[in-house]
């Protein structure tokens, strides 16, 4: 009666190839979770604009985004205009930081984006109009390793992906 089974030699074989299937898909994978990483940071300073606009819209008070740059990097927040030149945080809008481990230009006007209750832009500044996220690891691999979020004067506000 022969036994069934493997041999050892036939168990090792496989698992040599499997060895080399994943050695030579990892970096894809390591790659897209960078793509996914830096898509997540602008999506969400896209999806905090346009709260934003909403909020002015349908509250009737200037809302703004504010980005801050301090020792542990960039974070945005929400506020709201109560009364002229006096801003609040609005309740249950946490800051957000934008991870380290992206490269942040924020290139606005007093750094921060304020709507007004009709939706458009109050601080509009022609050369000072957009948020741009880098990832040098995806650079080096040389893909798109930049989004670019533009805002502009009537309100709308357009999201990119780049090669630097």
């Amino acid at each position: 009666m022969k036994k069934r089974g493997f041999t050892l030699i036939e168990t090792m074989v496989t698992i040599a190839l499997i060895a080399l299937i994943l050695v030579g898909i990892s970096p894809a994978i390591f790659n897209t979770q960078e793509t996914r990483r830096l898509e997540n940071e602008a999506m969400n300073i896209l999806t905090t604009l346009e709260w934003a606009k909403l909020q002015a819209a349908k509250t009737r008070l200037n809302h703004k985004v504010e980005f801050v740059n301090d020792t542990n990097g960039w974070f945005f927040f929400i506020a709201k205009e109560g009364s002229p030149n006096e801003w609040s945080d609005v309740p249950g809008q946490l800051k957000k930081r934008i991870s380290s481990r992206f490269n942040v230009n924020v290139d606005l006007t007093d750094q921060a984006v304020v709507f007004s209750p009709l939706g458009m832009i109050s601080n509009f500044g022609t050369n000072q109009n957009n948020i741009t996220i880098q990832s040098l690891k995806l650079k080096e691999l040389n893909q798109d390793d930049q989004r670019t979020i533009s805002v502009f004067a009537g309100g709308s506000i357009e999201y990119s992906k780049s090669r630097s």
